[in-house]
């Protein structure tokens, strides 16, 4: 663990029944009057924004425009298209409402509306953005990117086939909204793979090389409530209170991540993401046992740890101690078995049908390229990458 290390996140959290209905306390707050509002077409048929709406219309709020066709992997074409409606209808504000996609969109447009131009790649990578930018809200429809507080978003450059990352804590909205009413209508099967996201980044953000004591509350914290809450859900997908537990999750282990980094999970599942199209969380899902164990000797303490936060204080105390490690990776296994069983979510590539044996060298090799490697426990080679995919395959 660093000696030295900082924590940062000044995002507002307003969490809770009847959040949303803050929302144009906020707004007020900083003298805005014609928010716009980024979602996909899904949220708004799930009408999901009609609370919001209706929120905003019992105070002085007008909704000056909406944007309600965000697709899965937004491009910079979509971009510049939102940016164009953001000043034709003259807004002040941005409202997000949805999944990472709406959610990393609309911090590219605040980009561009706060910093002029229509070239958003312009501004792509660390360091570039040099002063705040317009104000931005956040509610999130899915319980697993954390997107609301963290400081990056990835657009597609469809044009020259390249994902553009962005990386500044200018892009960190000004309140992240968490209202279990936005959760409460997601299938199945994206309750399981979102959540599988959020536990993927607390259990990363506490067993790779940057943890430190602040990000480890918040990892633990998620993994907590997931443990506790996660199938009970997927039993009674009405129950508000175990939506607001996993939305919450998704925040801090946002928070968690965003502080002390991820690691080769991360690298794999933005390998397979970008060759094989797999949504990023049912990559998570895939490989977070499977890279644990090549990681086991060098995070056995941490590991052993996460049991107790994962399966409760009875199954930690009847754990003997030398092998509480494995038995949290048991329970990560167990808990992949009951979503499968629960909704079909694939534990192996193989089971994915999406995935050809014989892109496993190019997920390899480009997984040893992405940046989240630098902060795994454990060096890797490309032989070694290649293995925990092969054990990966199924």
């Amino acid at each position: 663990m660093s000696r030295y290390y900082e924590f940062f996140c000044p995002v507002k959290v307003i969490a809770g029944e009847a959040a949303l209905e803050h929302l144009p306390y906020e707004l007020t707050g900083i003298a805005s009057v014609r928010p716009m509002i980024i979602t996909d077409a899904g949220v708004r048929a799930a009408g999901l924004l009609d609370p919001v709406i209706a929120a905003c219309e019992e105070s002085a709020v007008t909704i000056a425009a909406i944007y309600d066709e965000v697709p899965p992997d937004s491009s910079t074409t979509i971009v510049r298209d939102i940016a164009n409606l953001y000043r034709q209808q003259q807004c002040d504000a941005i409202i997000a409402i949805g999944g990472g996609s709406s959610i990393d969109t609309a911090k590219a447009v605040n980009i561009l509306v706060s910093e002029g131009g229509d070239n958003i790649a312009a501004y792509s990578g660390a360091g570039v953005l040099t002063r705040p930018l317009r104000p931005f809200f956040v509610i999130p429809t899915t319980a697993g990117t954390g997107s609301e507080v963290t400081s990056v978003a990835v657009i597609a450059d469809t044009e020259r086939s390249v994902k553009l990352p962005f990386t500044s804590s200018f892009l960190l909205p000004n309140a992240a909204i968490i209202d279990p009413r936005m959760t409460l209508t997601l299938p199945p099967h994206i309750t399981a793979a979102t959540a599988m996201d959020a536990l993927t980044h607390a259990t990363e953000a506490y067993t790779c090389l940057a943890k430190n004591p602040l990000s480890d509350a918040y990892a633990t914290a998620a993994i907590r409530k997931i443990g506790r809450s996660l199938l009970a859900v997927m039993d009674n997908p009405d129950d508000a209170k175990g939506r607001l537990d996993l939305a919450e999750a998704s925040t801090m282990a946002g928070i968690a991540f965003s502080n002390s980094m991820v690691g080769l999970v991360h690298s794999l599942g933005h390998a397979t993401g970008a060759i094989c199209h797999l949504p990023h969380g049912l990559c998570m899902s895939l490989y977070l046992p499977y890279v644990l164990e090549y990681n086991l000797e060098d995070i056995r303490e941490p590991l052993a740890e996460l049991l107790l936060y994962l399966e409760g204080p009875e199954v930690w105390s009847a754990t003997p101690a030398s092998r509480r490690a494995e038995a949290t990776i048991s329970a990560i296994r167990h808990l992949r078995d009951e979503l499968h069983h629960r909704c079909e979510l694939p534990r192996t590539l193989r089971e994915t049908g999406k995935v050809k044996e014989d892109q496993l060298d190019a997920i390899a090799r480009q997984a040893l390229d992405d940046g989240s490697i630098i902060y795994n426990p454990r060096e890797a080679s490309l032989k070694e990458v290649r293995s925990i995919l092969d054990k990966a395959w199924g």
